[in-house]
C-alpha cells in the first residue's frame, strides 16, 4: 500500500496485513509524518485481527553520492535545480511550491537544511541518514532509492556504485565479521607474534630463503620483522 502523509495507506495496510511503500518520505511533510505513520497500521491491524510487520515497510529516499560532498554538490545542483523548478513545482504542483533562485540554494534547501529530505554527499552521509531514519521511525524493512536525473549518466552510475560498495554492506551488517576479525588480531597479538617467529625461524634455517628475505622489501618483510622484534623485546 502506498502511503504519504494521511493515515489512509497505513490504515489499509493494517487492515489487510499488507506491506507499505512510504513515498511521502521524499517531502518534508511526509518525512515529519513518518514517526506517527506506523501506529496507524498497528491500530488498524489490531482492529481487524490482522498483523503487520515492519520488515514489510519500504521507505523511499533521494540521494546523490560522490567521493566528496563538494563533488556531489557540483554534480547534482544544476539537475536538482531544474527538477524542482520545472518538474516538481512547475509540472506536478502546477506552480505551487518553492521556486529556487540558484542551484546552490536548491542543494542547501534539499540536502543541508533542517528537516532536509535528501542526501547529497558521501556514502558515509547516506549511512548516517539511514541510521537516523531507522531511529526516528522505530525501524523499517527496506530503503528504496528514488531514481532521478539530477546528475549526468556517468555520475549517476557512480553514485549507485558507491551505494552498492559502501552503503549496503554497512547498513546490512555485512562488515561486522571483518571488524570482529580486525579486533581479534589487535587484541590477541601473541598469536601472531608466535606465528611470525616460527616463519622467521624457518627462513633463517635456509640460506637461499635468508638471501631472498634480505633482498626483499615491502609489507611482508616489515610485518615479519616487526613480529620478531616485538617477541624478542618481551
Amino acid at each position: 500500500m502506498a502511503s504519504m502523509v494521511s493515515p489512509s495507506g497505513m490504515t489499509l495496510a493494517g487492515k489487510h496485513g499488507a506491506g507499505v511503500l512510504s513515498i511521502g518520505s521524499t517531502t518534508k511533510a511526509g518525512l515529519q509524518a513518518l514517526p506517527l505513520q506506523w501506529s496507524f497500521a498497528e491500530e488498524s491491524a489490531a482492529k481487524h485481527a490482522a498483523t503487520v510487520d515492519r520488515r514489510g515497510w519500504r521507505v523511499v529516499m533521494s540521494w546523490h553520492l560522490a567521493e566528496t560532498r563538494d563533488k556531489a554538490r557540483e554534480q547534482a545542483k544544476e539537475g536538482l535545480f531544474r527538477h524542482n523548478n520545472e518538474y516538481t513545482v512547475g509540472t506536478l504542483a502546477a506552480g505551487e511550491g518553492t521556486i529556487f533562485k540558484t542551484p546552490d540554494e536548491a542543494v542547501d534547501a534539499t540536502a543541508f537544511s533542517e528537516g532536509s529530505v535528501a542526501v547529497i554527499g558521501t556514502p558515509r552521509d547516506l549511512v548516517a541518514r539511514i541510521e537516523r531514519m531507522i531511529e526516528v521511525t522505530g525501524g523499517f524493512g527496506v530503503v528504496i532509492g528514488f531514481v532521478h536525473d539530477w546528475a549526468n549518466r556517468a555520475d549517476t552510475l557512480n553514485s549507485w556504485d558507491l551505494v552498492a560498495r559502501y552503503v549496503i554492506p554497512e547498513v546490512n551488517g555485512m562488515l561486522d565479521g571483518y571488524r570482529e576479525s580486525n579486533r581479534f588480531v589487535i587484541e590477541n597479538r601473541g598469536t601472531w607474534l608466535r606465528a611470525g617467529h616460527a616463519i622467521m625461524s624457518k627462513i633463517q634455517e635456509n640460506e637461499r630463503a635468508r638471501e631472498a628475505m634480505a633482498a626483499a622489501a615491502g609489507p611482508a618483510q616489515t610485518a615479519l620483522s616487526a613480529h620478531v622484534r616485538a617477541e624478542q623485546s618481551e
